[in-house]
């Protein structure tokens, strides 16, 4: 039983008791626990380096709903008009659901690779509100933003100024989810905070089927034809720094991968973020990986010579000496923006590239082929 405090037009307090409500379901999320009621729901985040524990409890509630108290939520007024976006992602997302005029502010504008985002701010219609860590505190409350949309992190101990201002903080947790679909599936959530619930939902399956029929493409292949089919092996990133940061096998890009019909060859590795390895244990383990997919950032597209000019060590892997070597820059294309949440355009990619002859008429969205 679910207990909250109402507090009347006079200010006075009262305490209305709730029985379990209808359990909304999700499909892939695991981070998620939606439960309506008849003049709220519940919304409940685990969390996500916590087992047991919960990150976050909200209560949505019509903005022109009566009063309620709950020192256990964060009472989130829907649907939301005006919010302030700490990550280029979600602008990407409200852009989707056609609710761009619902952003009143952004952080981390440099990193923000939406020109409309860009024009808004020149024009002053978008307020730029400074660094993601360290934000102009006075710049946020001027907007009066009903909330705060933010990717939360472990250990970070709570948000400073930002948890003394009153403004509902809603933590995208996400991007810990442990599965491409079970990610995208907070979609449904978000359509929840902006009053657009039905197109979310209608969003998302279309991404479930999407992403089903492409990966069944591959599979049903292999069943029908499996002498036809050439299982390649995949490379992931490069060099940063000393160090090579390698997708772990349970990250989302690692499960893609292998979802598109590739080897990884850390596939059977159980971290969900990055593994960082010295050169030596990559070119040991993935050498002679047949492709090479590695993502970057420059004004221009880099060339096969460019990158051999990186390191000197890149000239050993099977994939360059073949050619077999595929580019993502994230500057010049909406990578970040758009793949989180739309993971079957990324998955489609991943396929071109391993397998062109089951979609001989896709053309590549965020990778390509280096020229010599």
């Amino acid at each position: 039983m679910l207990t909250v405090l109402l507090v009347s037009c006079g200010g006075r307090q009262t305490t209305a008791s709730q029985e379990a409500g209808d359990t909304v379901r999700f499909k892939y999320s695991t981070l998620l626990s939606v439960v309506r009621h008849s003049d709220y729901t519940e919304v409940a985040v685990k969390n996500p380096w916590k087992q047991g524990h919960t990150l976050h409890r909200y209560l949505l509630m019509p903005s022109d709903s009566r009063k309620y108290e709950d020192s256990n939520a964060t009472i989130v007024r829907t649907p939301l008009r005006r919010s302030v976006m700490f990550t280029t992602v979600h602008c990407a997302m409200l852009m989707e659901f056609g609710k761009q005029d619902c952003i009143s502010g952004v952080a981390d504008l440099k990193y923000v690779k939406i020109p409309w985002i860009h024009e808004q701010v020149k024009a002053g219609r978008i307020t730029d509100v400074g660094e993601g860590m360290s934000p102009v505190v006075e710049k946020i409350i001027d907007q009066r933003p009903d909330a705060l949309l933010l990717s939360p992190f472990e250990n970070s101990g709570g948000y400073g100024k930002l948890d003394e201002i009153d403004i509902p903080i809603i933590e995208c947790a996400e991007y810990m989810e442990p599965s491409p679909l079970a990610r995208a599936e907070w979609l449904r959530f978000y359509g929840m905070l902006y009053g657009c619930e039905q197109q979310a939902d209608s969003l998302f399956a279309v991404i479930d089927s999407s992403y089903c029929a492409l990966k069944d493409l591959f599979t049903s292949t292999v069943n029908r034809q499996p002498s036809t089919v050439n299982k390649k092996s995949v490379l992931l990133d490069k060099v940063t720094g000393n160090v090579w940061y390698v997708p772990g096998g349970q990250s989302t890009i690692g499960q893609m991968i292998q979802d598109a019909g590739g080897d990884y060859p850390w596939g059977t590795d159980e971290h969900s973020g990055s593994v960082s390895l010295p050169f030596e244990a990559v070119l040991e383990k993935a050498g002679e990986a047949d492709v090479w997919l590695f993502r970057y950032s420059s004004d221009h597209d880099i060339t096969l010579s460019e990158l051999g000019a990186e390191h000197h060590g890149y000239s050993q892997f099977r994939a360059f000496r073949n050619g077999e070597v595929y580019g993502c820059d994230v500057e010049r294309s909406l990578f970040y923006e758009e793949s989180p949440f739309r993971p079957d355009w990324l998955l489609r990619d991943f396929i071109k590239v391993l397998h062109p002859e089951l979609l001989p008429s896709h053309t590549l969205r965020y990778y390509h082929r280096l020229n010599p």
